[in-house]
């Protein structure tokens, strides 16, 4: 785990689900993708193997923002965007925390942009799970900063002209250490995203496909379907190649991911044309987020038809909240001629009044 200490449950008893489950009814609109991602995250919880003391939830403002009540841990529902900035400080003064954010499109990438960008780039271990659902949901129905360009809502009668955000993008833009993206309604691949971000020491990223029934119904349908789920998932796992489709009758429907030498990206292809040789194996441990980047793009603007899913990027590099610390404890440590306490005595040292 992220925490430099070792920390198990209080007892010896296996933890479950209901023992993460407050007592809060929780409040959501029937059908709305919150219930999956909340029942995912209590069942995954136990398998931390941490006190229920020793994992705080912090929360913005949004119907995902209500999390923290729904939890047996601490927890804090916060300012409007500032999650990650109060998450930031709760990770670096306790380093026994397994610190998780928890927001929506709207919290994190509108108000919240700058602070989100800033964790990302400071490697701050925390755990961020950004829902997007395409839309503001609590303020009921307004467009969001990743609704599709044209989308009617009651803020855009005639269709937002807004070009959106690709929250995959941006994260890795911003050069955070783990990103992903997974499915509310798909538990099993949910439940593994979970697992590897929370194991990741540094910032993580998740960003779920959540749908609202109520204001955006049927946003990642395409991707949920029975039927069009094969050729709209473009799933992402480490040291394979990247494949997805279902092939038609002639054969040729089965599609990959390869290099696009003219943009210098990456470009879906029919498998049928391209040699195996050419097909994009994917390596989330790349140094370089530039192929990362690349596959990101795949993802269609307006969701309907074609999506990566899966790690895009987890690699290692030092974390703000453990330089900080090291910091701190160098300033404290005794030196040749110095006092005792350095930072003290920096902090003492100059002009200094007794206010009486």
């Amino acid at each position: 785990m992220r925490s430099g200490v070792e920390l198990v449950p209080t007892n010896d008893q296996p933890q479950t689900g209901k023992d993460y489950s407050s007592d809060q009814e929780v409040r959501w609109c029937p059908g709305c993708g919150d219930y999956a991602v909340l029942k995912a995250v209590q069942g995954f919880l136990p398998d931390l193997g941490l006190r229920r003391e020793n994992i705080v939830f912090v929360s913005g403002i949004g119907c995902s923002s209500r999390f923290p009540y729904y939890l047996d841990t601490y927890g804090m529902h916060s300012i409007h965007g500032r999650a990650p900035s109060i998450a930031t400080g709760i990770a670096t003064a306790r380093e026994d925390l397994s610190v998780w954010v928890v927001t929506g499109d709207g919290d994190a990438l509108s108000i919240g942009g700058n602070h989100l960008i800033h964790a990302l780039r400071r490697n701050v271990n925390m755990t961020i799970l950004l829902f997007n659902n395409r839309i503001y949901g609590l303020t009921k129905g307004q467009y969001s900063p990743t609704s599709e360009p044209g989308k009617v809502t009651k803020s855009t009668p005639m269709g937002s002209v807004d070009h959106p955000f690709n929250p995959v993008s941006l994260a890795l833009g911003a050069e955070a250490s783990f990103v992903a993206r997974t499915i509310d309604s798909d538990r099993k691949h949910l439940t593994s995203v979970l697992s590897a971000a929370a194991a990741h020491r540094g910032t993580s990223l998740v960003e779920i496909y959540q749908n609202c029934p109520i204001f955006n119904d049927g946003a990642f349908d395409a991707i949920k379907g029975n039927d069009t789920k094969a050729d709209a998932i473009i799933p992402l796992v480490h040291g394979e190649q990247v494949r997805f489709g279902t092939p038609g009758e002639d054969g040729r429907g089965s599609k990959v991911v390869v290099r696009d030498h003219v943009t210098g990206g990456v470009k879906v292809a029919l498998a049928a044309d391209v040699e195996e040789s050419a097909v994009l194996v994917h390596d989330a441990h790349a140094a370089d987020p530039s192929t990362a980047f690349a596959i990101s793009r795949l993802t269609a603007a307006d969701y309907l038809h074609q999506a990566p899913i899966g790690i895009f990027r987890a690699v290692e590099r030092p974390t703000y909240d453990d330089q900080a610390r090291a910091q701190v404890t160098t300033a404290r440590q005794d030196a040749p001629g110095a006092p005792a306490d350095q930072l003290a005595a920096l902090i003492g040292s100059g002009d200094t009044w007794t206010v009486v």
